[in-house]
């Protein structure tokens, strides 16, 4: 939907939807881990949208008000399979690595999962939180700052029957 006249009759859904959080299809819950591909709503374009909605969804007067029309583009491609690592239950890193992101490979129908690294210090960092997170997604999780785990450290969070992969800098 890019028109006022397509997005209309679907802007109560829309909010609803948007205050659900299961739209834009992200799938990663805000404030466990930074993404630097983050489609998300910030909670002033959440208010926005649904201040529109219960204003009566007005089209405006000025076509200069308008946004831009998106250029579509098709989604990027996994990336190639070298140097990453598959994770499916808990996995411990045998050597060093430098984490870029992740990508759900694998996630059972309506899963939640906090998947995070205890580095061998004992300390945590938090890697991302998938909540009811879809397949069809089929999006990578690119972190802001690429994140060097040392060799020992545990992966944690990946339930049995689904896999995720880690995504080498």
């Amino acid at each position: 939907m890019v028109t006022y006249a397509e997005v209309r009759p679907w802007a109560v859904a829309i909010k609803d939807e948007v205050l659900t959080r299961k739209m834009p299809p992200w799938g990663a819950v805000k404030g466990f881990g930074e993404f630097r591909n983050d489609q998300g709503l910030t909670q002033e374009q959440i208010e926005l949208i649904t201040a529109w909605v219960e204003g009566g969804v007005p089209e405006g007067n000025d076509p200069k008000d308008l946004p831009q029309k998106p250029k579509l583009t098709k989604p990027a491609s996994t990336p190639a399979k070298r140097n990453q690592i598959v994770v499916s239950g808990e996995h411990t890193l045998r050597t060093s690595f430098k984490l870029a992101g992740l990508i759900p490979e694998k996630v059972p129908a309506g899963a939640s999962m906090k998947i995070l690294a205890k580095l061998p210090d004992g300390s945590i960092e938090p890697l991302v939180w998938l909540y009811e997170y879809k397949n069809e997604y089929k999006h990578a999780f690119l972190l802001r700052t690429p994140l060097t785990l040392p060799a020992g450290t545990i992966i944690r969070g990946v339930p049995s029957g689904a896999s995720i992969i880690l995504l080498p800098a």
